[in-house]
């Protein structure tokens, strides 16, 4: 007798006293079928039909759906914000961002009020260089007047290009917080969020895990916990913000992307077709199609890594980049402030906090401020130049919790520069300041005139014993009313003053008069362009 030959492993095995095979239990055991995952594979594809015919329709189809399952694409429209929330109490009034009188920053104070805020009487910016017959400590590349020798003013300017600080203007706001706590309602993100700011993944992130995002508190009368701020501080908080699962190990982006759009054209078929026997039927099927639109969507936005790692971003890191290779990598400030500011300024997320520890910098010396003022004017400089990179306005917001001042004492360090030491926390030399980037060009400021413009570009005053004027806006001693000063400024920029009554009911900063002495700039985009996306 012959021996039979071994059949191969894939050959089905059918028996003459064994019945047909009928049920998928039956065509597994016999090898006509390869198991769940063949099974499945081919059920699947076999539910397309005619992948042209399928292909076809497909996008007008999922685009309809995203916008029936709410799906924002493009974020909210309204201008890209970030804020910077130095811990601490930093010096800002004075050595670097010029503070003055009633007239605006340019309305010197005395020479003893420069010496609190570290300015000894030959770097005030009132003395002119008899050489050059011009004020050598007055910068206003920014537009915004800054101390010519500010550290924040050199870190930005270490960053950002020609054009791009052509397109800057800011302002400054004089005002007092308490010294060195997170209890000051210091931080605008829910204020932000409530005039319409956010983003096609999240409203709003935050480099701490705190319910403001940042080391200050937010205004309770703002505080939206649905909105709650996602803890971003690191590139890989970034990417693992999408999880796509294991079909882009099998698949490239565009076939996983096509699979999962059939999916939601042949569910959403399916669905019109059945009836869960549930009172609320409709509900339930908007709820299961809008998953499955949902999934192919971040599919479709997301299945490049690029298109969120800002490590992976060449206008981020990288030769041509904002920050080396090296020092992204050795420089945890600048990953965080890298990852912030690329989910905000593409609009993954409506707005920003980045907070920066260590500016309790009162330490007998100056050098220590000095190099934490410059790497957070470097940090400034990034978001700036990133979103004219990206062609986005911005509007960026810096505070702290209180604030330092000087006995005069000089530093004649190679840090220090000559200047006054840092000797103790002084709330009433305390101010905050924002910048705002433009596109189209640098922002104009309110004003018929130019005496005019400059009170708007210093909302509030200084005594000129460098002080704050506690009652030269409401601002100056109310942090809550800070906070809706520049709520104020951010809806001003989009032409939406006069809606800020509505968003802040019972608001503090007065009547429509009041309101027009508050506000820095005009619009740089219409209500019209704000509500697109």
């Amino acid at each position: 007798m012959s021996k039979r030959k071994a059949l191969h492993p894939d050959a089905p095995l059918l028996f003459s006293d064994h019945a047909r095979p009928y049920t998928r239990r039956d065509f597994i055991s016999t090898g006509l079928r390869k198991g769940a995952s063949v099974v499945g594979g081919l059920s699947l594809f076999s539910l397309f039909g005619n992948p042209h015919q399928a292909h076809a329709a497909l996008k007008d189809d999922i685009q309809t759906l995203r916008q029936a399952c709410g799906i924002n694409v493009q974020g909210a429209g309204k201008i890209p914000f970030i804020a910077f929330d130095l811990a601490g109490g930093a010096n800002i009034a004075g050595s670097n961002v010029l503070t003055g009188g009633v007239g605006g920053q340019l309305d010197f104070l005395s020479t003893a009020g420069y010496s609190k805020l570290g300015l000894p009487g030959d770097m005030t910016p009132a003395v002119v260089n008899s050489q050059t017959d011009t004020n050598d400590f007055i910068n206003t590349d920014l537009g915004l007047a800054f101390h010519s020798d500010s550290q924040f003013l050199q870190g930005i300017l270490e960053r950002v290009s020609p054009e791009t600080a052509a397109a800057i203007n800011g302002a400054v706001i004089p005002a007092r917080s308490d010294n060195d706590t997170g209890n000051n309602p210091h931080n605008p993100m829910y204020a932000i969020a409530a005039a319409g700011a956010n983003g096609s993944l999240m409203p709003l992130i935050g480099s701490r895990n705190t319910d403001s995002g940042g080391n200050s508190m937010a205004p309770a009368n703002f505080i939206d916990l649905s909105k709650r701020p996602t803890k971003i501080d690191r590139p890989s908080d970034v990417t693992g913000l999408v999880d796509l699962g294991d079909l882009f190990s099998l698949l490239s982006q565009s076939d996983a992307v096509t699979v999962m759009e059939n999916i939601v054209r042949i569910s959403d078929k399916k669905l019109s077709r059945i009836s869960t026997g549930v009172s609320r039927d409709d509900v339930i099927k908007e709820m299961l199609r809008c998953g499955y639109v949902k999934s192919a969507d971040l599919a479709d936005r997301f299945g490049d890594p690029s298109t969120l790692d800002p490590i992976l971003d060449p206008d981020i890191v990288g030769p041509a980049g904002i920050f080396t290779s090296e020092e992204f990598n050795n420089e945890s400030e600048f990953q965080k402030t890298a990852s912030v500011m690329k989910l905000v300024i593409n609009g993954y997320a409506g707005a920003g906090t980045i907070t920066m520890g260590g500016f309790d910098y009162h330490t007998g010396e100056r050098g220590t401020g000095e190099l934490r003022d410059l790497r957070a004017g470097r940090c400034m400089g990034a978001c700036l130049e990133y979103a004219a990179r990206r062609n986005m306005p911005l509007m960026m917001y810096v505070f702290s919790d209180g604030s330092v001042a000087s006995n005069g004492r000089i530093d004649d360090s190679i840090e220090g520069r000559g200047k006054g030491e840092w000797t103790g926390d002084n709330s009433s030399t305390g101010a905050s300041f924002f910048l705002v980037y433009n596109p189209s060009g640098r922002p104009v400021l309110m004003g018929a005139n130019e005496t005019a413009k400059a009170m708007s570009q210093q909302i509030g005053f200084m005594r000129s014993d460098a002080s704050v004027e506690t009652a030269s806006s409401p601002a100056a001693n109310n942090v809550n009313l800070l906070v809706q000063t520049v709520l104020l400024n951010y809806m001003a920029l989009h032409g939406e003053q006069n809606l800020f009554t509505n968003v802040v009911p019972g608001q503090g900063l007065g009547n429509a008069i009041m309101l027009d002495s508050l506000t820095a700039f005009e619009p740089i985009i219409t209500s019209s362009m704000a509500t697109t996306g």
